[in-house]
């Protein structure tokens, strides 16, 4: 479920190059080789493009938390690893789709779903199986949009935490019996959930709740992988069941050391991303079990492979440990973990988060006009570099709500969110709206489409870090064609009105691909008419009369220009 939730369109549509072309390679480069090698061992095709799907996706729960404990989620491995994470979770579904028609055609396919005891596709043949499933699906897509947000709102306005806790505890078991009604994973419902949650306004209310329970049901999760350890058949078959743990694991790694060479991320890093994903996945377990019941692989078959799974994932944590100790430190760490942040002994009525290319500018700014701030910076090398320079930086990550409070907010007057991570920006300013309503938020932008994000969060206030420079450019080329500067400049401003009211205007189409395309003609032909219809100003001499240029192209090569009176 609290996958689910990190699962925003935006996330979606700025990670599409790592989730669609890392992620996607991955599943099909892996299915393949582990098809083609399952093939060679005497499997009919079928069975080997169903166990070559099944065991191409990773375990998000063990990868994740692994990333988390050791403060790693944000280095370029630990990034490309949620993307490949994220694209086959989403790829479960049509797996789940294509197990069935895999079915088709197969000697000795009862084309019965089987199900789970006392499911509600018990008995049906494949085809019902399908409808129900997809009818869940939808039912949960549909509810969460037009049921679960309104409900939300209404047990929000009662401001009572208890019940909101209760709540969400209820829609992540309500969907989890309603999956395993339909035959399919618990876990694969609540993650759906949460994706349809992604976008509420209650996200991270809903985040904050449940995360007190994550750590302990995580740890039955757990729990739970290792008791499904079929033991007997270890011991019974060690070398099969220790040849395929060895292969499978080995097999994925190269797969992914290939992709992230190709995707140029760098070689500690890319070991990172190899070593963390080599395990198979808890999706396996269901995927497994469903492809049994639809009789595409017999059952002596994924007992094994069922086992191969269960310790690839128990043993991934020892995998991850090699690597930090005995292979990383060879090849060099490039990038530090996250450390504790830092004590914060003041409070000023600014406070400024990220102090890079942008945040020091404002910084030096404000602190050359005498008004205090309080910085706040997660790179930790900026930070030992910043202190060198003589400039007072506070580590930390500015969007955890404990360091705004440390910092002052509570008291402060504006914020300044100068980071360069789109979703953190998004996220420090949605926490500092809801804890701290006094704070006049300042954002920086990274770009059009990052500014189109925080205006429909509801920011208003936001600063596109290229405008201000790309403008002046404009001017000076102007001036440099001949243009007088005080008519550069009045275009300047024009230009800037112009464009940022169709910013605002264009960011309410961006879902319409149609309509934002014929507003965008629309809009660059009016700019076009704004800039030639601009009138001469009365007061044209006044403007030429602080423009030397103007003035010495007025006066000519005889007479220097004299002073403004004359």
């Amino acid at each position: 479920f609290l996958i689910g939730l990190e699962l925003q369109p935006t996330l979606l549509w700025r990670l599409r190059g790592s989730i669609l072309g890392l992620g996607g390679l991955q599943v099909v480069a892996t299915t393949v080789l582990l098809s083609g090698v399952a093939v060679a061992v005497g499997l009919d095709w079928r069975s080997a493009a169903a166990v070559g799907l099944i065991l191409s996706l990773s375990s998000t729960a063990i990868v994740m938390q692994t990333l988390e404990e050791k403060g790693l989620v944000k280095t370029d491995g630990g990034r490309s690893s949620f993307a490949v994470l994220l694209f086959q979770d989403l790829a479960v579904i049509p797996m789940l789709a294509l197990l069935p028609l895999l079915a088709v055609g197969r000697q000795g396919a009862t084309g019965d779903a089987g199900g789970h005891a006392g499911s509600w596709v018990e008995g049906l043949p494949g085809w019902g199986a399908a409808l129900v499933v997809a009818g869940a699906v939808a039912a949960i897509v549909l509810a969460g949009r037009f049921l679960v947000r309104p409900a939300f709102r209404f047990i929000a306005r009662a401001r009572v935490p208890e019940i909101f806790t209760a709540a969400a505890l209820l829609l992540v078991i309500g969907i989890a019996l309603l999956m395993s009604k339909v035959g399919l994973s618990p876990a694969l419902g609540t993650f759906l959930a949460g994706v349809v949650l992604a976008t509420s306004e209650y996200r991270h209310e809903l985040e904050g709740d449940i995360a007190p329970f994550k750590g302990l049901l995580l740890g039955l999760f757990f729990i739970a992988v290792g008791a499904g350890i079929d033991f007997a058949q270890v011991v019974s078959r060690p070398l099969l069941i220790g040849a395929l743990v060895f292969g499978l694991m080995s097999l994925k790694a190269v797969v992914l050391a290939a992709l992230g060479r190709a995707f140029r991320l760098a070689r500690d890093q890319n070991l990172l991303f190899s070593f963390a994903l080599s395990q198979a996945g808890e999706f396996a377990f269901v995927l497994f079990s469903f492809a049994t019941q639809q009789g595409v692989l017999p059952l002596e078959l994924t007992t094994p492979l069922v086992a191969t799974v269960a310790l690839t994932m128990a043993i991934t944590p020892l995998v991850m440990l090699v690597n930090e100790r005995l292979v990383q430190p060879r090849f060099g760490t490039r990038e530090r973990p996250v450390g504790e942040p830092d004590a914060i002994d003041e409070a000023h009525p600014v406070i400024i988060a990220g102090y890079g290319r942008v945040g020091t500018v404002v910084g030096r700014l404000l602190r050359a006009s005498g008004i205090g701030t309080t910085v706040l910076e997660i790179d930790s090398d900026q930070v030992d570099m910043l202190r060198r320079l003589g400039h007072k930086v506070f580590y930390g990550d500015a969007s955890r709500l404990d360091l705004l409070r440390a910092a002052g907010a509570g008291s402060a007057r504006v914020l300044v969110i100068a980071l360069d991570d789109p979703e953190r920006i998004l996220e420090l300013a949605e926490t500092a709206r809801k804890h701290f309503p006094q704070l006049t938020i300042l954002s920086r932008a990274l770009g059009r489409t990052h500014a189109y994000e925080l205006l429909e969060s509801g920011f208003d206030r936001i600063y596109r870090e290229t405008l201000d420079s790309s403008i002046t450019i404009g001017v000076d080329v102007l001036k440099e064609l001949g243009m007088p500067a005080f008519e550069a400049l009045r275009r300047a401003r024009r230009f800037r009105r112009h464009d940022e009211a169709v910013l605002r205007e264009l960011a309410g189409q961006r879902t319409d691909q149609a309509a934002y395309i014929h507003l965008a003609r629309q809009q660059a032909e009016a700019l076009e008419l704004v800039m030639a219809s601009d009138p001469t100003d009365l007061g044209q001499l006044i403007d030429q009369a602080w423009d030397s240029d103007a003035l010495r192209r007025e006066a000519g090569p005889e007479r220097p220009p004299g002073r403004v009176t004359e």
